[in-house]
């Protein structure tokens, strides 16, 4: 991760610098079964090779995967394909069965990558020009950025699908997202006036704008991004840092905290911020904690992101 920054926030300042933002196998449920990706249906897609996504081309189902980018590692394990992950980086933490990672994600070495004996490596930005290194190394790589809408996650869970032999798994995968998240916003009540939210990234007060994948998740929830005004011309790619005076007067009526696990933060360390006394979000006791790790993937879990911020949202109706 960037220096100082929580996991959250690295992955989102990344996303600003090489174009890629830091979500169970979907959904409503984490059962093994879902992990281990769902059966083949009538007409979904058969596995076959070769294969070709853009500019990777497998002769053979790849049985040596290394993956280097946690929401690729739950894609994988989401899909059917866990027992082909043989290394994960460091931060792929989700599922418990995935292998426990010893490579860094942000600092890629093509050596110590070359000695897991892949034949895919999965990552999620081209830091240290990783890909010309391992492509002369004649080892495939698949680059699958950080998704910045929901058609990108659904894409993204396809074409590992694709490349690693479980195409119908995949479109399972994918189908059921679809369908819960409507269902999830089959539950977002109508509302005269939209509630107003300040979603953390850390400490540092670094937020999102609508514009962000996260923020357009809480846009369906139908809510309304107080930080949307500081980062208008999206000069800061949708990531401002605000101030502490800007968020008290923009007076939130809720705060979601996406730094829990790497700063510490929960609703009594906001409640116990110098001058918040009076934000509706303390008063009303409308502070929602998150799990970082959720909050800033793209893969299946973000359903459970939606699910959180929906029914924190509309408890009261």
């Amino acid at each position: 991760m960037l220096t100082r920054a929580p996991r959250a926030l690295a992955v989102a300042l990344s996303a600003l610098t090489v174009t890629a933002l830091t979500l169970t196998a979907g959904c409503s449920g984490d059962t093994k079964a879902d992990r281990a990706g769902s059966p083949a249906t009538s007409g979904a897609p058969a596995a076959s090779f070769p294969v070709t996504v853009g500019k990777v081309t497998l002769a053979a189902r790849p049985e040596k995967i290394v993956s280097l980018s946690p929401t690729a590692t739950e894609m994988l394990f989401a899909i059917g394909a866990g027992k082909q992950v043989t290394a994960v980086d460091e931060n792929s933490n989700y599922p418990p069965e995935a292998p426990k990672g010893d490579l860094s994600g942000f600092q890629p070495n093509a050596e110590a990558i070359a000695a897991k004996n892949p034949d895919l490596v999965v990552i999620s930005n081209d830091l240290n020009k990783i890909v010309d290194q391992l492509t002369q190394l004649k080892i495939p790589v698949f680059l699958a950025p950080a998704a910045v809408t929901l058609d990108d996650t659904y894409r993204q869970t396809g074409d590992l699908g694709t490349l690693t032999g479980h195409p119908a798994e995949a479109k399972a995968v994918v189908d059921k997202m679809k369908s819960d998240i409507a269902q999830i916003i089959t539950t977002v009540p109508q509302r005269a006036t939209k509630p107003t939210y300040y979603y953390e990234l850390g400490k540092e007060l670094y937020s999102v704008t609508s514009k962000t994948f996260v923020g357009s998740l809480f846009t369906m929830a139908g809510l309304t991004n107080i930080a949307d005004p500081a980062d208008a011309d999206g000069a800061k790619g949708g990531y401002p840092q605000l101030s502490e005076e800007f968020i008290v007067k923009a007076n939130p009526d809720y705060v979601f905290l996406a730094d829990t696990k790497c700063c510490g933060q929960s609703p009594a360390t906001v409640k116990a911020r110098s001058g918040w006394s009076n934000v509706t979000a303390v008063t009303k006791d409308q502070i929602v904690g998150l799990d970082d790790d959720i909050a800033s993937r793209w893969g299946p879990r973000v359903v459970d992101l939606l699910r959180t911020i929906v029914t924190s949202t509309t408890k009261a109706g």
